[in-house]
Parts: C-alpha cells; structure tokens; sequence
C-alpha cells in the first residue's frame, strides 16, 4: 500500500482579508505539525498560494475559496483565479475547463449566512462538485460538521476537511489522511479513500479574523488619506 498523507484543505494567509499570517509564517506552522501537503485557500484570491508555492512548492496547493453570487466554493489545482460575485454556475464551469478539484466550504453551517451556500443550493449542485466539506475547525455548532458528513455520504460524494485556520497557530487543526498523489486528477482518487482527522478550534479564535478585518480596513483608509 502507497504512503498516506496527511492534508489540511483549507487555510488562509494575510493575502485574505481576514487573515492574519504570512505565508511564511504558515508554511512553518505546517512544517511543524507535520503535514505533508497544505492547500492556501485564500478568499477570492490566489496570490497568496502563489507566494506560498514558490516558497515550498513540495508542500503547497494552490487553492481558492470563491464567493459567488449564492455563497462560497473551495478550489484546489487552481490555475486561473475566480473573481468574487461570480454567478455559481459560472464559476462551476471555470473551474471544471481549467480542471481544479471543487468543494464547497462549510455548506451548512447556521453561522455563516452568504458564505454558506445552505442545504437548497448544495443538493442543486452536488453532482458538479467532486467533494464538500464536511469537517471545518472553525464551525461554531458541531452538528452543522455532521449534518454536511451525512449528506455526503447520503449522495455518495467525497469529504474535505480543513482547520481554515486565519492564523499560524490554527494550521493542521483539521484535515485528512488520505493517500499520497501528485496532481488534481489522483488527488480526486484519493479522496474517495480519505479519514477526517482533527478537532474544533475555539469559538475565540473568530476574534482575530475581526480584528485582521478592521486592521487591513484601517490601512486602506490611511493609504487613501
């Protein structure tokens, strides 16, 4: 049996706007923990996974977590970047001619309206997706994690899970065990043989997202000043 891996699939630097840390700083936290692949999923961006990429490119996906207009996409093997507002349909169809891996981030979670894309929108497009998310460390009501789990294996799709760690010391928080590939296509294979691994992060940790917020939005403002 090949080597199994162990893979955080979604994470954020300061290339977000509600992130906190460096790519570096990431990369080393990864390091760290032992992972051997992490994909940066920065919001409605891949500049940052880019960065990451060059900087440890054995370790790094590139990955993006996309706003369209009926709540949020995860990205892995991505090679074009997706604008945010883009229409669901739109972005589904992006990403499948570029061949990137598609999941949908924390799709029903309770707290995070707009950016959940809730359970009408999931079973609409559950068959264009290869995955959806059914662990988030950073999910406030656990039951919202199992509920995503069920429907996934209800319809026979495959899981992700990440720690959607903003911050160094969130990274590794969440992910999957799953065996080792070398592009989007094994990777879509593996999934299908994949273990959830990890634990909830605390609800505290949401705070420094806030403040990341309002700090890059202060910047902004004295940048235009």
């Amino acid at each position: 049996m090949g080597r199994r891996w162990k893979v955080d699939l979604h994470c954020h630097t300061w290339f977000s706007p509600d992130g906190l840390s460096s790519p570096e700083a990431i990369i080393a936290a990864a390091r760290r923990r032992g992972l051997d692949r992490l994909a940066i999923t920065d919001h409605d961006t891949i500049a940052g996974a880019l960065e990451a990429r060059k900087l440890a490119p054995d370790l790094i996906i590139v990955g993006e977590e996309i706003q369209t207009d009926r709540g949020e996409l995860l990205a892995y093997f991505v090679q074009e970047e997706i604008p945010p507002g883009t229409s669901m349909e739109e972005a589904l169809a992006w990403l499948r001619d570029q061949g990137a891996v598609i999941s949908v981030s924390h799709p029903l979670d309770r707290y995070r309206r707009g950016s959940a894309v809730g359970r009408e929108t999931l079973l609409e497009i559950i068959s264009q997706v290869d995955a959806i998310e059914v662990f988030n460390s950073r999910c406030l009501w656990p039951p919202d994690n199992q509920s995503a789990a069920e429907l996934a294996q209800e319809h026979g799709v495959p899981g992700t899970a990440g720690s959607d760690a903003h911050t160094a010391a969130e990274v590794g928080r969440a992910g999957l065990i799953l065996p080792s590939f070398r592009d989007a296509g094994e990777f879509r294979r593996s999934l299908a043989e994949a273990q959830v691994v990890g634990k909830l992060s605390s609800p505290g940790v949401h705070a420094f997202s806030t403040y990341a917020r309002w700090r890059n939005q202060l910047r902004e403002r004295l940048a235009w000043s």
